[in-house]
């Protein structure tokens, strides 16, 4: 089970990604053609994601990994 300082990571995470997708736009399905990347589940904080994941998911919002973490971290 995780612990709650990890479910807070999740938490914020899961923000973050989705004011990026909002900001631009884009619906969960939308982002997930273009990406192949659950956003939902990423949203819905059942998803840890990877930095791989965030690194595409910052490339696919044409931000800096560093920009990513700027805001709410």
């Amino acid at each position: 089970m995780k612990n709650n300082k990890d479910k807070a990571l999740l938490t914020l995470l899961a923000k973050r990604v989705k004011q990026l997708r909002t900001e631009n736009k884009l619906t969960q399905e939308q982002a997930y053609h273009d990406t192949g990347i659950h956003f939902g589940r990423i949203e819905q904080g059942k998803r840890d994601a990877s930095f791989t994941t965030i690194y595409k998911i910052s490339i696919y919002f044409g931000i800096t990994v560093e920009e990513f973490f700027s805001k709410g971290f």
